[in-house]
Order: structure tokens, then sequence, then C-alpha cells
């Protein structure tokens, strides 16, 4: 979801430029759910996505689920859910679970991996989301599923357990928004929120969803909007002890 002001096709990202971060479905042109590569053979996302998708059933079912990563057919072969993650869809932005899954490939990746921010100053740093879904503009929300890899960039609003972001207008005179400020839209769950520490770009953020302006939702994708997202840096034990483990 980008500015109304800034021009569609300046939001257009190269896959190549980020070959870590792939979708996780295909249905036509629209993609759904995505994640990032941590390690050659892992991959973080969102834990709902895993049931938004057809992996779930693929797993069940003793079978493994293809995915694309840097133009190369690789299998998930296992799922970790994080231990705080009920199942619970409708709670996920809930305090008291954790929306996160580590994804396992049959074999390793060759793509590079976007490394997971080990530090504690998130909070007012600008921050770069990717991913395939919904895109729109601000003044009226929700638009078109094009299949097309966007960026978006936003500022950290808050930061305790979860980083959260606010959608700014940038016909407010009070300099919030940035030259391409954004949020994640509809199927951009699991996506990463970019940090540029050292030089490089780590893994600060996993999107989880959007707090609805309204009741009935109808303020989805529009100025003001609120995103969450996990905070990578609160889990990097249990992470570890995934990889390490498994």
């Amino acid at each position: 979801m980008i500015r109304h002001d800034t021009g569609y096709t300046r939001y257009l990202a190269s896959e190549g430029e980020y070959p870590g971060v792939f979708p996780l479905a295909q249905q036509g042109r629209r993609k759904v759910c995505v994640a990032t590569l941590v390690a050659p053979q892992w991959a973080l996302t969102a834990a709902h996505c895993v049931s938004e998708t057809p992996m779930q059933a693929a797993l069940a079912d003793n079978d493994v689920y293809a995915v694309e990563v840097d133009r190369q057919v690789h299998d998930i072969d296992s799922v970790f859910l994080h231990p705080g993650w009920s199942g619970d869809m409708s709670g996920r932005l809930h305090s008291r679970q954790f929306d996160l899954a580590l994804l396992h490939l049959s074999t390793p990746s060759t793509a590079s991996v976007l490394a997971p921010y080990r530090g504690n100053s998130e909070s007012a740093q600008a921050m770069t989301f990717l991913g395939w879904g919904y895109t729109g503009i601000g003044t009226t929300g929700t638009s078109v599923a094009d299949g097309r890899l966007r960026f978006a960039q936003n500022t950290v609003m808050q930061a305790d357990d979860r980083l959260r972001f606010e959608f700014n207008d940038p016909r407010n005179r009070d300099g919030r928004a940035l030259e391409f400020e954004g949020i994640p839209g509809l199927d951009d769950s699991g996506g990463p929120a970019l940090i540029l520490e050292d030089g490089e770009l780590q893994l600060a953020g996993i999107a989880i969803g959007e707090l609805a302006r309204t009741a009935d939702g109808t303020g989805a994708g529009r100025y003001g909007a609120i995103v969450v997202y996990e905070r990578v840096s609160r889990h990097l034990e249990w992470i570890e002890s995934v990889i390490s483990d498994n």
C-alpha cells in the first residue's frame, strides 16, 4: 500500500536484489504470503501463512511443499511453529501469542540470506518492507493484486514485544511520511521488515497483520492504518535453537 502522490512504478522492486525473499503460494497472478531465508536451509515467515497456503495440507499428507527461491525450486519438508503460536488466526495480533514459523528446505539454497537483526535499537528506525500482495493508495485503500514485487518504507512508531508502524499521510505537515511511505497489503503476511545495519540489510520484523481503523475494517490499507510485525530480535534464542537442533 503506497502514497497517493509518488507514482506506482517507483515502488516496484527487482526480485534479483532480494533473492532470499520469496512467495509461498501463487494463484494465477496473485501471490500469497512471503518468507525470508535466514540460513541456507531455513526461512522465517508468519505461522498463520502455513495454514493460509496449501503447505499445511501437503505436509500433513507426509508430502513436501515446493517453493521457488531465487528461480530455483526447493522443497519445504518440515515446519517448526513458534511455541507461542496457538493457531488462533483471529487472535494473531494478541500480545499473548507469537505468529512465527521456521520452514526447513530439503536442500540448501545458494541465495543470499538475510541475517536476523541482533540489536535493540529498532525504535524510530526507518525500515523497508517487501511483498507481492495487493496494492492500492492511502486515500482509497486496497485495490488490485498484480503479482509484482514492491517495496515500501516506514518508521517504527513502537517497539516492544512487536514492532508497529503507522501509514502516515503526506498531506499532513508533520513531516513523518517518508518519500516511499507505505505498509504491507493483503497477502503480504510473513514479509520482511529490513533494517540497514553496518552497511547491510538485516531482518528485523515479520509482517503479521493490520489493525483495522474502524469496526467494519473499511480503513484497511488507508492512511492512519497501523501494521504489526513480529520483532525478530525478541526471538533469536528460539530461531537459533530450532536451527541448531534440526
